[in-house]
């Protein structure tokens, strides 16, 4: 790990050996994914795990071109916008591949959200078309209504959408298209701001070859080689899952085995089942492991890679765990604005340093400013992590303050991420300037639940912040202010949570309510979370 100073003064963390010999290829992301999918021929790209159902590497490359000669021939071109709600299946990478093919982009969607978050993703994003399963076909139904979509697809037979397969049977010539892989989106993925509703994430081509190249040229052992079988439980519609499980995988002539839904039973099922190789995991995943009574029911003995991210974990969980599988846990960072990558750990468990991010990837260059005096610090001295390269996303879709307020004319992008870098490079996080809950790996923002929350004819004044949680990593609480004073009411918390059950997707829950006499602020009016979240850790 390097560190020296630029032409402003500043100190620069970055990869030590690679960085300047990494190429990136100026090329879409089918072009870098795909190039495989001839020669590997009839070599299981995807599985579904719980049926079995395989698609070959011959069979994805030519649904790809009969998924994307479908849409073409319904109107939809370059620059357009497909929605996918969907769990993990394999059509999920055909669905991609396509739309991306045709210079379109894709906005992924949590299958869990509800109409009405569905419907506010939908319009911000301007999506034209929308591919569903049937289980989550009647919340689609009724979220398009009033929204951008002209026409839903489904994956397999329902009532009122039309079947993908209708696309698959239009022919495989679809039309030329030419990418400018640094300017044209490829996907929208959202993430939870700070304030207000989720943004679009602008992610090019480029981005997202730029970041595949960074995890895979980190070190000279490769990250993932043909013979790795990789469990997709990490959902696709997440950044993590996307790029890290699906396109990773399938650039580097993997297999994929989907699980739609995790449940740690059939979890550890599929591991034995397939002799998974590689699985990449959020905490909780990994808490299953070290602590579940059912892990020694199962062979687990196929693991060689057990990678961890979205969220930080402890060095004695990781270690737990590790000990529990005979296979070490390593850790990276990212967020979706980085598409995702920007931190690894060494592949080879012994370089590397149980609960550390790891170290700086190629072509990435990271600064550590302190929150209060802006200056730039160097090795255990804990500052905001500032990150600028390749990857990092073009900005927030119709959003330019909330861009500009994120990523300076620099091209530095500002984290929210408190950490600190030790003499080997090895870096670590210890707490968040941004106020996001963590509920498994996925982003809660307190600032959309506290508008919901005063929507209630009960509720004076909100604040949501985090409390931790062993199994989930954290939790939304909510303390509230009643218009009648109560500080004591257990029936009128019960029918708050039932209250936003109803309006939100079962990750941004309110799990705990304490009712409260204020809400502390600044002069400003800005609520002083940190103030409650020292109080709950108190229990005063």
């Amino acid at each position: 790990m390097d560190c020296f100073g630029d032409e402003g003064g500043c100190l620069i963390y970055t990869h030590d050996q690679t960085a300047g010999l990494l190429e990136i290829p100026e090329i879409s992301v089918n072009d870098y994914t795909l190039r495989h999918t001839k020669r590997l021929g009839d070599k299981a790209a995807l599985i579904d795990g719980p049926s079995g159902n395989t698609l070959s590497y011959a069979d994805l490359h030519i649904q790809v071109g009969q998924a994307a000669t479908g849409l073409a021939a319904r109107g939809f071109k370059k620059g357009d916008v497909l929605a996918i709600y969907c769990p993990n299946v394999p059509e999920y990478a055909v669905v991609f591949n396509a739309v991306a093919q045709l210079g379109g982009i894709n906005t992924t969607i949590n299958p869990l959200y509800t109409a009405r978050e569905l419907l506010n993703q939908l319009n911000d994003a301007g999506a034209r078309f929308l591919v569903t399963t049937p289980l989550f076909l009647d919340k689609a139904l009724e979220a398009v209504i009033g929204s951008s979509v002209e026409e839903i697809f489904v994956l397999g037979e329902a009532t009122g959408a039309t079947p993908f397969s209708d696309l698959l049977s239009v022919g495989n010539s679809p039309p030329e298209v030419t990418i400018n892989p640094r300017d044209d989106l490829v996907v929208l993925p959202y993430s939870s701001g700070t304030t207000g509703l989720p943004k679009g994430v602008m992610l090019t081509h480029h981005n997202l070859v730029a970041n595949l190249c960074q995890f895979h040229g980190f070190e000279s052992q490769p990250r993932l080689e043909e013979n790795d079988i990789v469990l997709a439980v990490l959902p696709f519609f997440h950044i993590y899952g996307m790029v890290v499980v699906m396109k990773l995988a399938l650039a580097y002539g993997a297999t994929v085995v989907t699980m739609p839904r995790f449940d740690m039973a059939d979890f550890l099922a599929l591991i034995q089942r397939y002799r998974i190789t590689t699985l990449p995991m959020v905490p909780p995943m990994v808490l299953g492991l070290a602590k579940s009574p059912l892990v020694d029911q199962y062979d687990l003995s196929s693991l060689r890679t057990l990678f961890c991210g979205a969220a930080p974990l402890g060095a004695e969980l990781s270690i737990e765990a590790g000990n529990r599988v005979g296979c070490p846990v390593v850790q990276g960072y990212g967020m979706t604005e980085a598409s995702p990558v920007t931190h690894l750990s060494p592949k080879n468990a012994k370089y590397a340093k149980p609960g550390s991010i790891g170290k700086v990837i190629p072509m990435t260059q990271v600064r550590i400013v302190d929150v209060d005096s802006g200056a730039d610090q160097g090795p255990n001295a804990e500052g905001e992590l500032w990150i600028r390269g390749p990857q990092i996303m073009r900005g927030y879709l119709n959003q330019a303050k909330a861009t500009a307020d994120s990523i300076d004319e620099a091209g530095w992008y500002r984290t929210g991420d408190i950490g600190y870098a030790d003499e080997e490079g090895f870096f670590y996080i210890v707490d968040r300037v941004k106020e996001l809950i963590k509920y498994k790996g996925l982003q809660v923002s307190p600032a959309e639940l506290e508008a919901l929350l005063l929507t209630h004819p009960d509720i004076m004044d909100v604040a949501v912040i985090p409390i931790p949680d062993e199994e989930a990593g954290e939790l939304p609480k909510a303390y509230v202010v009643t218009r009648t004073g109560d500080l004591d009411n257990e029936p009128l918390a019960a029918q708050i949570m039932t209250f936003m059950a109803a309006l939100v997707s079962p990750h941004k829950r309110i799990r705990v309510i304490e009712f409260c006499s204020e809400i502390p602020k600044s002069a400003s009016g800005k609520i002083l979370r940190r103030v409650l979240v020292e109080q709950t850790r108190r229990g005063t």
